[in-house]
């Protein structure tokens, strides 16, 4: 199934586990993502140099003894050079530990989905997990019942096949919802 080829597009990104380890201690865990950066190397890879453009999302991503995590959702509104982002960037909560040493641009978007480290990918969906480029689609090597054994295949900004695109968001939408119970006393659930 093909999609326009100006239709918003998904992608991945590979976050480090000290990353997502300093993220948790430092309090991150619920707050809504505001802003990405890349950069020049492996460790911050490119995002423009990926394809992403406005009106397309990122799915931070981290594996974590042999299963990949989801970690919420950015709809990008703007690409920034670093160099220019100053003013952006003093608007918005504090996500100075995403920056790295080589920041080279700044994706902002308004409020994502929360960041969540217990998103966890069921192992049905990562063997079948597919991202396209302009030559081919493909699915992640190393899968093994269900487990992910080496993250190789993630190391960088990947854009994902729709029908994955679509799972991942159900994912994240149902990370993010809030659990459905009895409403307080006196109050109407909405």
């Amino acid at each position: 199934m093909s999609q326009p080829a100006d239709a918003p597009q998904s992608y991945t990104t590979l976050w480090t586990n000290d990353l997502c380890r300093r993220l948790t201690r430092d309090g991150y865990t619920g707050r809504p993502l505001r802003v990405l950066f890349g950069g020049p190397h492996q460790s911050l890879p490119s995002f423009r140099l990926a394809g992403v453009k406005p009106g397309d999302r990122v799915f931070p991503v981290r594996v974590h003894r042999t299963r990949l995590h989801v970690l919420g959702r950015l709809e990008v509104a703007r690409i920034i050079p670093y160099e220019e982002a100053a003013d952006e960037l003093a608007k918005l909560p504090d996500w100075s530990p995403l920056e790295g040493g080589c920041a080279s641009e700044v994706l902002v978007g308004p409020p994502g989905t929360p960041l969540d480290f217990g998103t966890t990918v069921p192992g049905e969906l990562l063997e079948r997990l597919t991202y396209r480029s302009r030559r081919a689609e493909r699915r992640l090597r190393f899968v093994e019942d269900g487990r992910l054994m080496r993250s190789i295949g993630l190391q960088g900004v990947y854009r994902l096949a729709p029908e994955s695109a679509a799972e991942l968001d159900r994912l994240v939408d149902g990370a993010a919802a809030p659990a459905a119970g009895p409403a307080a006393p006196g109050v109407s659930p909405g």
